[in-house]
């Protein structure tokens, strides 16, 4: 069983930085995509940044690009999100997903960690 442990949420002023850190536990190898997602209230939980470990494609949502960016150290199993120059719609809590080899859609997340910017 995978687990997933996000860090690193906090609130800071517009214009800011954050990075997030999500510990995976368990079969790591059993996982060929990891991903970032967030809620903010009221909507609906959106992909931010999305990787895959086995041919390295990464995809994001177009309101982050520019400005916030994944990575992960295996050695450490450990998947990264640097957030810069945050705004107020970035407002959010923020998930670490994991997504089996063969599986049709994330199945394995973190309990999230808030992040909260403000104007």
């Amino acid at each position: 069983q995978v687990q997933l442990v996000e860090s690193g949420g906090d609130s800071v002023q517009a214009g800011g930085s954050l990075k997030l850190s999500c510990a995976v536990s368990g079969p790591f190898w059993t996982i060929c995509e990891m991903g970032w997602h967030r809620q903010a209230p009221g909507k609906e939980r959106e992909l931010v940044f999305g990787t895959r470990n086995d041919d390295g494609n990464i995809r994001y949502s177009d309101s982050v690009k520019g400005r916030f960016t994944i990575s992960q150290d295996n050695t450490k199993k450990t998947l990264y999100l640097q957030m810069n120059s945050l705004k107020s719609e970035d407002t959010a809590v923020y998930f670490c997903a994991a997504k089996r080899c063969g599986a049709v859609s994330f199945d394995y997340w973190g309990q999230g960690t808030q992040v909260s910017v403000s104007s």
